[in-house]
């Protein structure tokens, strides 16, 4: 059965992007909406003076067969490359080499590539802030924060952080508990670029015990611009949230700081720098849900929180969100 009004998605990262392109193969309407002005969610790149930069996922892997033979697709469309970095660990003050077999993709030429090309043609309206999900007497209906009023829908999909579906979900209190109930830990991201390239064999680096959590050179990925030599730095959860509030120029004066001396050469000034706050960067801890849904009202939500927290997981959950939808509509 093929329901009569579009579906509402609100959110276009991995998540609402993999339920939206379900639910059109089935053959039903879709009507996404996102606050930003362009889809990608964490996987969204930001455009600057020195070229796109991945401030958010830097990389992401494939273990279930499903998400395997999509990213093989992906591959095949120019969508993703194979990245293999020269991988290294910061650990206890030392910098170690950390070579291993996994197979890591990025989004060719930029992260938000991806779901630029997944988004495609489906209906969209960026710069859109939902801020309520109602239902009339028989269908749903959408408010954004400018007072507009989107609808009728047949059915809703929520595809945001969990502290932001919460909200969307009131209208089902038994969701809305169980996304009030995960914890998003935050990360501030900093981009760093250097005229000159750095003298250090490193192209990803895991850290611990340290205000960074990671680094990545993004010369080092497929595609990317490489007119200067430009770094991103994710600092940990922990030290996130000590400097939540902390104003952009601080936080790269202390990631730079926190950069220059593991790296193990000489770090110069940056010729350019920006700094981004996810708020929401990434589950505390991952669960099993698959997705969240009451079929009767015909709400659902998706994204990585309700599984692993990584790319798979908000790809997968978007899948069983539609999945669980259609089968209730045969």
């Amino acid at each position: 059965m093929t329901a009569i009004n579009p579906i509402a998605i609100i959110g276009t990262g991995i998540a609402g992007l993999s339920a939206a392109q379900a639910l059109h193969a089935a053959g039903h309407a879709v009507q996404l909406f996102d606050k930003s002005r362009g889809s990608g969610g964490r996987m969204a790149s930001k455009r600057s003076d020195v070229g796109a930069l991945d401030l958010g996922a830097q990389y992401f892997t494939a273990r279930d067969r499903r998400f395997v033979e999509v990213v093989q697709q992906w591959q095949t469309r120019g969508w993703v490359s194979e990245w293999t970095p020269s991988l290294y660990h910061f650990d206890n003050g030392q910098l170690s080499a950390s070579p291993d077999e996994q197979i890591r993709w990025v989004g060719t030429p930029r992260m938000s590539a991806i779901t630029r090309a997944m988004l495609g043609a489906l209906p969209v309206q960026f710069s859109c802030r939902i801020t309520e999900v109602f239902r009339g007497e028989q269908h749903w209906h959408l408010q954004d924060a400018e007072g507009n009023s989107h609808g009728p829908f047949s059915h809703v999909v929520v595809a945001a952080p969990a502290p932001q579906a919460t909200t969307l979900l009131s209208s089902a209190p038994k969701l809305a508990g169980a996304a009030a109930s995960v914890t998003m830990d935050p990360t501030w991201a900093v981009a760093l670029a250097f005229d000159s390239p750095l003298e250090t064999k490193v192209e990803g680096c895991f850290v611990r015990d340290n205000p960074l959590d990671w680094l990545a050179r993004n010369r080092s990925k497929p595609g990317r611009d490489t007119a200067q030599d430009t770094w991103v730095l994710h600092a940990s959860s922990q030290w996130t949230k000590q400097h939540l509030d902390m104003a952009k120029e601080e936080v790269i004066e202390q990631l730079h700081g926190a950069f220059a001396e593991l790296i193990g050469c000489a770090v110069p000034a940056p010729v350019f720098s920006m700094a981004h706050r996810w708020l929401y960067a990434r589950p505390a801890t991952a669960l099993q849900w698959g997705a969240l849904s009451d079929a009767d009202l015909g709400l659902y939500a998706c994204g990585d929180w309700c599984l692993s927290g990584r790319v798979e997981g908000a790809w997968l959950s978007g899948q069983e969100a539609a999945r669980r939808l259609l089968a209730h509509l045969q």
